[in-house]
């Protein structure tokens, strides 16, 4: 029995850092995103640095958290993602890199070269959300070897370029002023229908081709409480897009609420996800119960988990809290 609970709370904190990192890390790519590339626009290219300065490195780290407690508690679904993943995971990490050296090299950099690794900057985000998106539709569709499969994965990488490109004006939303900030408003607006177009697609597509997730979802009558959720992610939809019309508010009143919202859709998304698969840590093929680690391993490792986990949670909550407030002129000293 305590095998079934272990297996259950590192799954749980694996999910975890998987969520924490695709809200956290998907802002600041979803900034690099939308950094804009005109030679004009220097000072909203520094501003929009600032904005993430301070948090796009230490926001990794629960990415290498979540993929740290998969070795260790699930080393055998790691060999499989990895094996089918192998790829897209090399194109992600390069994308990281390049994002990387840029954010250090633009500002060592001679000015005529600075716009050259501002778009490197972009060009890394790009090129890591794109990755992100292809494993996540590979993931969903159990890894399957076809031209459909392949397509899918595309159709979700170009979703989650857009949902990164949603939650990161949103940031800019709360973290910009004047013009910058409604430039962010249009944006949001934008990538906030293409995200809703990409969620109601694989909301489609998951169903069909994993009949264990359609029954899942669609056995009356717990689909009564079930659809809720999907439900709750369009309305938040919808009730965002109502807000870019009515922003900015008078004296910028609440500018973080679109923000806040779409953490929730976020994790919405991820509930959905998750509650379709659980117990399949590899849909269709393995459970976590089969791919976990010896329970006395586990139960070693539980101590430092239980150090480690909130001490990320603290300094990353004490960052947020340091650097609050409205982005400014970036400088170098």
């Amino acid at each position: 029995m305590i095998e079934h609970y272990l297996a259950e709370i590192y799954v749980g904190l694996m999910g975890l850092a998987i969520l924490v990192y695709a809200i956290l890390d998907g802002y600041d790519l979803g900034v690099g995103i939308l950094l804009p590339m005109k030679a004009t626009e220097e000072r909203a290219r520094d501003i929009y640095i600032a904005s993430i300065g301070p948090f796009w490195d230490a926001n990794e780290t629960w990415l290498v958290l979540a993929i740290g407690i998969l070795l260790i508690a699930f080393p055998k679904a790691h060999s499989l993602v990895l094996y089918n993943l192998y790829l897209p995971c090399s194109i992600m990490l390069f994308g990281l890199i390049l994002r990387g050296v840029a954010f250090d090299f633009r500002a060592k950099a001679h000015i005529d070269h600075k716009l050259a690794w501002d778009r490197t900057f972009k060009a890394g985000s790009i090129i890591t959300a794109c990755a992100q998106g292809y494993m996540l539709g590979d993931y969903v569709l159990g890894f399957q070897d076809s031209a459909q499969s392949a397509a899918f994965a595309c159709l979700s990488a170009l979703g989650v370029v857009a949902a990164y490109g949603y939650i990161g004006s949103c940031w800019l939303i709360w973290r910009t002023e004047g013009i910058l900030q409604q430039q962010a408003i249009l944006k949001a607006r934008w990538f906030g229908r293409l995200t809703l177009a990409g969620v109601l697609l694989v909301s489609f597509v998951n169903p069909i081709v994993n009949p264990g997730v359609f029954v899942k979802w669609f056995s009356f009558p717990f689909s009564l409480f079930a659809l809720l959720l999907p439900t709750m992610c369009i309305v938040l939809f919808v009730v965002n897009d109502r807000l870019f019309k009515l922003m900015p508010f008078t004296n910028d009143d609440k500018p973080w609420l679109p923000f806040s919202l779409v953490i929730v859709i976020f994790m919405c998304c991820f509930f959905g996800i998750a509650f379709s698969f659980f117990p399949d840590i590899v849909p269709g093929e393995l459970n976590i119960y089969e791919a976990m680690s010896a329970k006395e391993s586990l139960l070693f490792l539980l101590v430092g988990t239980a150090i480690v986990v909130p001490c990320i949670i603290v300094y990353t909550l004490m960052a947020y809290f340091i650097f609050r407030g409205k982005a400014s002129d970036l400088t170098y000293h």
